[in-house]
């Protein structure tokens, strides 16, 4: 089963095989998998930093990866340790700017990651071009399309991981 494609600041946890998905340009798709649960988020993140804002906790990287396990554990009824996969941060306008804001929400994912400890295991960031995420919550399986290229495939690591985040 496919979800419809999540907006901006769009998150969705899912599994038994539902295929989260979202059209990403200097957004990133931060997804998390439980390999042992089998349960999959999706974050379609807009900006760096919350600042405060709780309205729409998707669209921050500060907010969304901390709701997204909770509502994994909530839908598994358990802890879950997920491993992590991050996509788009393209800089989809021409700039002089050398901080874009898909840099920063790139950073910004792999800071907060790194923070709670959750292993970021695939990568299909930067470049100049929107793409396409769609993630399998059975398998991981992540499958990364952009126009006019083939479509790349990213997998979360299918073994449990033991590293606990905060």
């Amino acid at each position: 089963m496919s979800t419809p494609s999540l907006p901006m600041g769009g998150w969705a946890v899912a599994q038994d095989g539902t295929v989260l998905r979202t059209l990403l340009g200097s957004c990133v798709g931060l997804t998390l998998f439980d390999a042992t649960h089998k349960v999959a988020g999706l974050a379609h993140i807009v900006l760096p930093r919350s600042q405060g804002e709780t309205e729409t906790p998707g669209k921050f990287v500060d907010t969304a990866v901390p709701l997204l396990l909770r509502e994994m554990g909530r839908l598994v009824q358990a802890p879950v340790t997920p491993t992590a996969c991050i996509a788009g941060g393209a800089n989809m306008f021409a700039t002089n700017v050398v901080n874009t804001i898909g840099r920063q929400n790139i950073e910004a994912s792999e800071r907060v990651l790194g923070e709670m400890g959750i292993p970021i295991v695939g990568r299909h960031c930067g470049g100049e071009k929107g793409r396409r995420m769609n993630v399998n919550t059975t398998s991981g399986r992540i499958s990364i399309e952009i126009v006019g290229e083939p479509p790349v495939e990213l997998q979360h690591n299918t073994l449990r991981v033991s590293a606990p985040h905060g």
